[in-house]
């Protein structure tokens, strides 16, 4: 695989940070920005404005900026001079006076580091309080008329469709569409990514990719730890909110959508929207036949998530979800998408697996063939594999066998290969839009999701059914008989 970089061009930028002393920050913020600025995409005409409602200084922002890009490859002196582009703001979300002093220091700013009225504001906190920031930064004239000015904000957006319309239409009254930068974080992975290519720029696979020869689906995201310190949140999302309604339903429509005239923000998102606005939306009875949902019991010394802090002895918060998924477009009308995903699974990662058809006729009558299947590891190692058929080397008739055909990234790739948030925050700059959510997309998925929880919820459910699967499994066997009633099975099972 051949690496490659962006045209190396420095970039100019003032970012306002909102909830710049949180986790998301400093986890993934300031080492992303770090990352850049190594590399020359931000060199000396930016700078960061970090605004929370802690009593904080610059110097305190700069060190603990310090101390998030401590593990990296980097020396004192290029960390002292990235640092010194960071300055910290006390704020009140609520309070318009602190709007007109954050104005004032980001015009300070623009002037001494010559950015040219560019601005990014990043909403790294709740999002309730997305609405009044907009509004805020809209009418005490934090947005610039000299330069761009893009809005980047973060999961969960909304709810359910009645909260994310609310809050769409709160921002939308400040900001237009192609302003808002909706993240999500698996769509700026590496093999993720790469579904473009596999799909667009190989003939076999393009000829391939449709309901003639493609059998079923699966999209697999599991991980091993509990809710840990996120209980209080995931009582109220749980997996189907949590996962499914963003990161598995874009992986679906990369996974479905036709192909693009360009590779162009605007082209993708087209045919994104068409694959999400085609999810086939279930009737509760439907609901019952293609979805599953689970939640983990104590094994092992770990405990059941009811025993987790901050949860109820009686929850029906779901900490699992598996389910059948049909896009009705032309291509993909009657192939099954199944998906699962899980807290407290055997193994975490997240892994594509393309099941294609068996032959139509069969010459090799003593021999059982195992379907072709690619498969798209995105994490923990990214890697594309294929599986198909091939003689063995003995004098029997024709035994035949499966082989694989493996491109795996190795840690000299790896270690090249830029973060999701790197990657994403760089697309910001630029104004690509290509790897983020739009509007409409989140419209879709919340209309998909919204079937299935109306149904869960008005389901007579015993409280008696959870907990349904136990710590280090894949889930309970229900998600399993999913595939088996269609004559299928998981490729990915770690435990078989």
């Amino acid at each position: 695989m051949k690496v490659t970089g962006n045209v190396l061009k420095e970039r100019k930028a003032l970012f306002i940070i909102f909830g710049a002393t949180g986790d998301l920050a400093q986890r993934k913020l300031y080492p992303a920005l770090f990352h850049l600025y190594q590399k020359g995409f931000l060199k000396n005409k930016f700078a960061v404005i970090g605004t929370a409602r802690r009593p904080w200084t610059n110097e305190r922002l700069q060190e603990v900026v310090r101390n998030s890009v401590a593990d990296m490859e980097n020396n004192a002196l290029e960390i002292n001079q990235f640092a010194s582009h960071f300055y910290y703001q006390s704020h009140n979300v609520n309070d318009t006076e602190h709007y007109i002093t954050l104005k004032n220091l980001a015009a300070k700013l623009d002037e001494r580091y010559q950015i040219g009225g560019n601005r990014i504001f990043y909403l790294a906190m709740s999002p309730t309080f997305f609405g009044t920031i907009a509004k805020h930064l809209r009418s005490q004239n934090l947005v610039t008329e000299n330069g761009y000015n893009r809005l980047v904000i973060e999961k969960p957006f909304g709810h359910d469709l009645k909260s994310a319309e609310a809050l769409n239409d709160d921002i939308a009254r400040y900001f237009e569409e192609k302003d808002i930068f909706r993240i999500d974080h698996y769509l700026g992975k590496e093999m993720a990514q790469s579904i473009y290519a596999i799909r667009f720029a190989n003939p076999i696979f393009n000829a391939l990719w449709n309901n003639r020869y493609i059998s079923n689906i699966q999209i697999t995201l599991g991980e091993i730890l509990g809710v840990e310190e996120r209980a209080g949140y995931y009582e109220h999302a749980g997996a189907l909110r949590d996962m499914v309604q963003n990161h598995i339903l874009q992986l679906v429509s990369l996974l479905t959508m036709n192909a693009p005239v360009s590779y162009k923000d605007t082209d993708i998102e087209r045919e994104k929207v068409s694959a999400l606005k085609a999810l086939k939306v279930y009737e509760p009875d439907e609901v019952r036949q293609n979805f599953v949902r689970g939640q983990y019991g104590a094994t092992a010394g770990m405990p059941a998530y009811r025993e987790e802090s901050q949860v109820p002895a009686d929850s029906m918060t779901e900490t699992f979800v598996a389910g059948r998924i049909f896009v009705n477009n032309m291509n993909f009308a009657g192939v099954p998408i199944y998906i699962r995903t899980g807290k407290r699974m055997a193994v975490k990662g997240t892994r594509i697996d393309v099941v294609f058809k068996d032959m139509p006729n069969n010459i090799f009558s003593n021999e059982k063939l195992d379907p072709n299947v690619l498969t798209i590891n995105v994490e923990p190692t990214p890697e594309t594999s294929l599986r198909l058929n091939e003689k063995e080397v003995s004098e029997e008739n024709y035994p035949v066998s499966n082989v694989t055909m493996k491109f795996k990234h190795n840690s000299a790739l790896r270690a090249k290969t830029p973060e999701a948030y790197e990657k994403l925050l760089l697309d910001v700059i630029k104004g690509d839009s290509t790897n983020f959510v739009h509007w409409d997309e989140v419209r879709y998925s919340w209309r998909f999701v919204d079937a299935i929880r109306k149904a869960w919820n008005e389901s007579d459910a015993d409280p008696a059914i959870f907990p349904n699967y136990d710590c280090g499994s894949m889930g309970p066997r229900e998600a399993d008989e999913l595939l088996i009633r269609d004559g299928n099975y998981w490729e990915f099972n770690p435990l078989r």
